[in-house]
Parts: C-alpha cells; structure tokens; sequence
C-alpha cells in the first residue's frame, strides 16, 4: 500500500499510542478523505446540435467507513457500520443491524457520505470516527477500522482515499497522529475494500497495528468474516 508517513508510520508497524509529547493518545479521530471519480467528454452543442464542446463529468464515490470491536474470546462484541444497510441482506451474513454509535458510546461515526469530494480534494474528511479509549468496555480487546466501496468501482479507479488518524475533533484537526494514502494505482485492480488497521490491548495498554490490506470483498459483511477468520 502506498503510505504517507506522519510519524514513520508503515504497513505492519505496530506503535504505542503516544503524542508528540509523549503523553497517551485516549481521545482522537479516524478519518477518510476521497474523491469522487471525474473523466472528460464529448457533447453536441451548437445549433442543431453539430458541435462539439469537451465537459467534466463525474461519478460519485460512496466508501464507507466502518469498525468492529472483537472481546477477549475472539467473537464480535460491538460494532459500527452504516445503518443503511438493509437488514434482510445483514442478517443473510448473521449480522445485526448497523449503527453510529457503540453501546458504551465509546466510538461515533459521523454518518454516510454517498458521493466524495468533487472538483479536487477538500481537505476535509469525509467520514469520521470519533474515539474514546476510556469509555471502551474492558471486555474489548481489539478494534479494527476498514473501508469498502459500495459502488462497483475499486480501488484503482478512485483518485483519491486518504486515511488518517488525529487528535482533535471532526471539526478542528489539533495533530495528525498517523495517515496512509491510497493512490489510484494498478496494484488495486479489483481490490474493492481495505482492512486499515487495528487498536488492540496489550497488558491494559492500548497500541495500533497499521494492517493496510486491500481484498476483493464484495461488501462490508465479506470484510467482517474475513477479519474473524484471518485476523485475530
């Protein structure tokens, strides 16, 4: 995966969740920024449409950021996800119903964003995740962060997703903490989903696992099963 280092931050790394000041990072944003898709074409213009004039169109770009939190037995304990999702099509998957909030109210997504960015990058995060690590349940052990696309473009078709983690709010960016930036690039070919990375407990002490893995998933509930089967 194409990484854009904030603090030497790379695909496999495990790091403790310290500030520039070396004071735990508790409270803090995930965040996905990404484009929509914009190509040029021809139209008839002119009188009776003899013509031809060159316009930008555009493609919306609806990724979706979601989490599941696993327990110290290895099984699925909470989650967040988008809660548009269809429940007849969760339940195919044995999965419940999606939602913005955990139960403990540790975790917050900021809601669905069907379309990206259009006319160049805003700067701005698109999805957000807010994150507390102290309301978090002690029954959590690992959390795992990833991105699928619903549409039917993948990963090499979309300018732009960049994925970044922060202290601040979802309004006001205090410190960047860790970011990766996944290009348009021929590696993901048919790659429609990407398994971001992980917080996990060690010894009561919370730490991050940059996973950066694209797969073929199709949805979001083939990405869960993949992380209970190969993942924990």
């Amino acid at each position: 995966m194409a990484i854009n280092l904030e603090k030497k931050l790379e695909k496999g790394q495990r790091i403790n969740l310290e500030k520039s000041d070396g004071s735990k990072l508790t409270e803090f944003c995930v965040g996905v920024n990404w484009g929509a898709i914009e190509y040029k074409a021809e139209e008839s213009s002119g009188f009776l449409g003899l013509g031809k004039k060159t316009v930008t169109k555009t493609i919306d770009v609806d990724l979706d950021l979601s989490c599941v939190l696993i327990d110290g037995n290895n099984k699925l304990y909470d989650h967040i996800y988008s809660p548009l999702y269809k429940p007849d099509f969760l339940r195919r998957y044995g999965l419940p119903q999606g939602k913005l909030d955990t139960n403990d109210r540790a975790l917050h997504h900021s809601g669905d964003d069907l379309e990206g960015d259009k006319g160049g990058d805003d700067g701005l995060d698109n999805e957000i995740i807010t994150v507390d690590l102290s309301k978090i349940n002690d029954n959590v052990s690992q959390i795992f962060f990833f991105l699928n696309n619903v549409g039917r473009e993948d990963f090499s078709q979309i300018p732009y997703a960049k994925i970044r983690m922060y202290e601040g709010t979802p309004t006001r960016v205090k410190e960047v903490f860790a970011s990766y930036n996944v290009s348009a690039e021929s590696q993901y070919s048919g790659k429609r989903a990407i398994v971001m990375g992980k917080l996990y407990k060690r010894d009561g002490v919370w730490k991050f696992h940059a996973i950066g893995d694209p797969t073929k998933d199709a949805n979001l509930c083939e990405t869960i099963g993949r992380i209970l089967k190969s993942y924990l």
